[in-house]
């Protein structure tokens, strides 16, 4: 989804709240990335990596990773993972039957609905990467938020509720899917929100996310 100021956000309801604000300067944990990761720095990255295993507050989910569609927010994801960026953060909009989105690093001092809320990044922006034929917004699909713009993928990014594709048009980035834990995702996308963005009522944080890698065989 893409997350704009909060100024143009508050107008844009269930159909284009996919999209992300303008980046606002946010604390980020220190020795996470100052960029996206390069082609070859991509392929370190995935070394060994399948899957994501995101604990939350309301339970754990894995979303298994698609780094032949989407290498770069593959990878970025991976290093933001891996140095406790999305620590603490929220799913800061929950639209029931559309998405849940999580990413903006302010929610990790505020959890209200704040100004600026859904505004922010991690200090920088990538190219979007367009789904290949055949990759769609199925029913817990994990994709980027953006702007809009060329080099708006950061660190949010949305989970579709629902199938989405007569509802969006291709410009996310699709890196993912939801393969265990689906009743967690199913969970936040039903709690209780405020405001016209979709604010939880009580917070969902995530917690942790682990990044198992895979052993090597021995040839």
């Amino acid at each position: 989804m893409r997350a704009g100021r909060r100024a143009a956000c508050l107008g844009l309801l269930a159909a284009t709240l996919l999209v992300a604000c303008d980046a606002l300067p946010a604390p980020t944990p220190s020795g996470c990335p100052t960029a996206a990761p390069t082609a070859g720095e991509a392929t370190e990255i995935l070394d060994g990596v399948t899957t994501a295993v995101v604990e939350t507050s309301l339970g754990t989910f894995t979303l298994t990773l698609n780094p032949g569609a989407a290498p770069i927010a593959s990878a970025n994801f991976v290093a933001l993972a891996e140095c406790g960026f999305y620590n603490g953060l929220t799913f800061h909009r929950v639209l029931s039957g559309f998405v849940i989105q999580a990413g903006d690093p302010n929610t990790r001092q505020s959890q209200d609905d704040f100004e600026g809320l859904g505004s922010s990044g991690p200090g920088y922006g990538f190219a979007i990467e367009l789904p290949p034929d055949g990759l769609n917004y199925d029913p817990y699909t994990v994709a980027m938020a953006n702007t809009g713009e060329p080099d708006s993928n950061g660190s949010q990014f949305f989970i579709a509720l629902s199938d989405l594709n007569a509802r969006l048009d291709r410009t996310y980035t699709i890196f993912g899917l939801v393969t265990e834990g689906r009743e967690v995702v199913d969970a936040i996308g039903q709690v209780e929100v405020t405001g016209v963005t979709g604010v939880p009522v009580d917070p969902v944080v995530i917690r942790s996310i682990e990044i198992p890698i895979a052993e090597s065989t021995p040839s």
